[in-house]
């Protein structure tokens, strides 16, 4: 692998794995529930800035691992992931030109989207969950988009200069 691939490669990387220990991360139980969606918004994040490099398989491998971890039904995340990724790549020209208000409209609609396929897959399963469970995270997402998407497109310069 060149010095340039790897360099490409390790932010995406390192930030999905930072995700995923955010996401597992023990929290109390008065706020666990509104833990935004780490990995599907970093899935977006990347779906949208790289979507040949990383995308629908990309989703379908974070979201085995996040089915695991949370030791949920095998393939509900990593089903959700891959439509709202899927949609994130087939408009990624279009939401890249998007004011960041607008992009964050479109980033809530997509976590809602997320969280009903979990909610609908959970349903089909018989597996009930407070409503608070699956739309607090899209509002606290929604909040933190607009910051991680600064971050991450710092994020993304940086390991774009130094290559």
């Amino acid at each position: 692998m060149s010095r340039e691939l790897a360099s490409r490669r390790l932010p995406v990387i390192g930030t999905l794995f930072v995700g995923l220990m955010l996401s597992i991360m023990p929290l109390p139980d008065s706020i666990a529930v509104f833990r935004p969606d780490w990995l599907a918004l970093l899935a977006i994040f990347w779906a949208m800035q790289l979507p040949r490099t990383w995308s629908v398989g990309t989703a379908w491998i974070v979201g085995i691992i996040l089915d695991v971890s949370y030791g949920t039904l095998l393939g509900q995340h990593a089903l959700a992931l891959c439509v709202i990724v899927f949609i994130t790549v087939r408009f990624h020209l279009l939401m890249r030109v998007f004011p960041l208000s607008q992009l964050t409209a479109t980033v809530f609609a997509l976590l809602a989207l997320y969280q009903f396929l979990l909610f609908w897959i959970n349903g089909v399963a018989s597996v009930s969950a407070a409503a608070a469970t699956y739309w607090a995270p899209v509002i606290t997402g929604t909040l933190i988009w607009p910051f991680l998407y600064m971050f991450l497109s710092g994020v993304r310069y940086r390991a774009r200069t130094a290559s």
